[in-house]
């Protein structure tokens, strides 16, 4: 991108490379009109023919990255009260979520005068309207904006909102931290008073690589907020504290500050929206990691107005993705694929790390639903993502391929001691060796199998959270009903109670059939009574291989099978999905675009649909979901 001086353009002038960004962005007709402005006051190129324009900047102290920052108060042309008039109008519209509008209002601004806060607001409202590349390109030439004005404070703030856009959606470390340490350098230069210096210590806090050093770092950044009142500093920094000690095992603690960050932002502390959608993803990160399924759902149904108020999960990738693994955790699966297929649709192709990142978890929920050739489908060419262990394995294990599960799965928990637990493994390995214990017991490895489940429960113990507890507990149960050498209903009813606390349906389901497994001999009635309650958690969550699981248990019981759809000729819910696109004309390939499956995938189920429904070709299936919707609207 060319590095033309956007701020060189004082009081009304604008740069050739600027008309012609708006001219490639969606506003061929405002470019035009700043093209006939640009010419009528100025040479491309020229100083301003009226420098004192730059005069007395109006600064509004309201935290280092809130976009009321400064303008000119100069009168050139008459136009400073409209303009002021745009750019309040701008913010309340931003305040609002409402990103057209707000970008509507600072272009109409930018044709009169084209100062930092008001690229920067257009800036902002195509992030809000989650077009990220060109949001990128007006950050930038914000940041380029402030830097001739000479704000240190407003040019280092979006220099730091680069580095949290270039790291969150490209996932480029080194081009994140090229801007932080433009952010850093610049800060530097406003003094080491003020909320400034307290940003360059949340920087230099970041680069730290000694954990201590670093936390120290991040307490006297929020130290330095509280002082001069800047709560964007404050509770940003309280974020990355929050997310330090997660990381670090220490995950009471960390969650309680993510609980006081969300707090100031229900409240209405936090401004910036930077800073609340990094610590409403924070939360989300925290609570998918440690599968804290209770505390994101209080914390989302309290945050609710805000969300929706500020538009917030609506444009957040990165946070519909964290949002959609805990629903997948929730067992509210249909919830999950929505979020996660937005997530994925909002970045497309050209942020591969956000992109993938939905993808892998959506691949999780097909495994877990027994769709398997989706989640393989979704997982090509993403294997690689640090999310990417658990499904991969996941998927191996279903399919019976033993061995290359416990090769997924071994060289990431590996590790030189299996006594002393690393700092940060419980949350980051708890799930791996829950599923090596599984996959030892398919391949008849007792002793392998109680030396991992050994090593979950140290674990566990070591950092003690619910789902911990209750894996470390499944597992040992299912090691005891293997190995004969104690009685594993205590562990099973365990693992139960603790994954009803936690609101994880499937986990809980799974409890049920193996304490079902586990009283087959001694007490067949309550083995009946287990393996029903299960398979109906699994029809209802579709399930599909867990349901059989269950269903086959209770046959050789000679108990009575509820069916679900799955058992007749009705059609499933994907089917259903599919034949809606049917009905839409779309394509196979369409269809395979459309919903992240392979052609052959959809190609699979429009023969199935059309089989079941007795139809010959997709012009019936069209004509019969017509009919249907005909039907159904003269019912209505």
């Amino acid at each position: 991108m060319a590095r033309q001086r956007v701020g060189d353009e004082l009081c009304a002038q604008m740069s050739e490379p600027t008309v012609t960004w708006y001219a490639r962005s969606r506003r061929p007709e405002l470019a035009a009109r700043l093209q006939v402005f640009v010419r009528s006051t100025t040479r491309w190129g020229d100083r301003p023919r009226c420098p004192s324009a730059w005069q007395g900047l109006e600064i509004r102290e309201r935290g280092m990255l809130d976009l009321g920052i400064g303008r000119p108060t100069c009168h050139h042309r008459g136009m400073t009260r409209s303009v002021d008039v745009l750019i309040e109008q701008g913010r309340e519209a931003l305040r609002a979520g409402d990103g057209p509008t707000a970008r509507r209002l600072f272009e109409e601004a930018l044709a009169e005068v084209a100062t930092g806060d008001v690229v920067e607001g257009i800036a902002e409202a195509l992030y809000l309207e989650a077009d990220y590349p060109a949001a990128l390109d007006a950050y930038e030439r914000a940041f380029l904006a402030y830097r001739d004005q000479s704000e240190c404070r407003s040019a280092g703030a979006v220099a730091y909102t680069l580095a949290w856009l270039n790291g969150n959606l490209y996932g480029d470390e080194h081009v994140q931290g090229g801007w932080l340490s433009r952010a850093r350098r610049i800060l530097s230069e406003a003094g080491p008073d003020g909320p400034e210096r307290g940003w360059v210590v949340l920087i230099d806090a970041l680069f730290e690589a000694d954990g201590s050093a670093r936390e120290s770092g991040f307490s006297e950044a929020i130290t330095i907020g509280r002082s001069t009142r800047d709560a964007d500093l404050e509770f940003e920094a309280l974020g990355w504290l929050a997310g330090h000690r997660v990381l670090t095992d220490r995950i009471d603690e960390g969650l309680a500050l993510f609980d006081e960050a969300l707090a100031a932002i229900c409240a209405g502390e936090v401004r910036n929206v930077g800073v609340l959608e990094g610590l409403l993803c924070g939360m989300l990160w925290a609570c998918e990691r440690v599968q804290d399924v209770v505390r994101a759902e209080q914390w989302i149904r309290t945050a609710d107005d805000l969300v929706r108020r500020r538009n917030m999960i609506a444009v957040g990738a990165v946070c519909r993705a964290h949002y959609g693994g805990i629903l997948t955790a929730a067992g509210r699966w249909d919830e999950a694929e929505t979020e996660l297929a937005e997530a994925a649709r909002l970045v497309d192709r050209g942020y591969p790390v956000v992109r993938a990142g939905a993808l892998v978890r959506l691949a999780e929920l097909r495994v877990r639903q027994g769709r398997f050739e989706e989640a393989e489908h979704l997982l090509d060419g993403n294997d690689q993502h640090p999310n990417a262990t658990l499904p991969v394995a996941a998927l191996h294990l279903a399919r019976g391929d033993t061995q290359l599960a416990r090769n997924v799965l071994e060289r990431n928990v590996e590790r030189p001691d299996d006594g002393t637990p690393i700092v940060g493994e419980a949350s980051a390995i708890g799930p791996l060796l829950a599923l090596l214990v599984e996959v030892h017991l398919a391949e008849g490895d007792l002793e392998a199998a109680a030396r991992t489940a050994d090593r979950l429960t140290t674990v566990a113990r070591h950092q003690p959270s619910i789902y911990l507890r209750s894996a470390a507990a499944l597992a040992r149960g299912r090691v005891c009903m293997a190995t004969g050498s104690e009685d594993p209903r205590h562990r099973l009813n365990e693992a139960l109670s603790g994954f009803a606390a936690g609101q994880m349906p499937l986990e809980l389901a799974q409890a049920r059939l193996e304490l079902a497994r586990a009283c087959v001999e001694e007490r067949p009635e309550v083995a009946i009574a287990e393996a029903t309650a299960a398979l109906r958690a699994f029809e209802r969550l579709e399930a599909a291989r867990h349901a059989d699981a269950a269903a086959a248990l209770l046959r050789s019981l000679r108990a009575p099978v509820r069916v679900g759809p799955k058992g007749h000729e009705a059609l499933t819910k994907r089917e259903a999905e599919i034949l809606e696109l049917l009905g839409h004309g779309l394509s196979n390939p369409e269809i395979a675009d459309r919903l992240y499956i392979s052609r052959k995938t959809a190609g699979h189920h429009v023969s199935r649909i059309l089989a079941k429904l007795g139809l010959r070709n997709r012009a019936e299936a069209a004509a019969y979901i017509a009919r249907r919707n005909g039907e159904t609207s003269a019912r209505r």
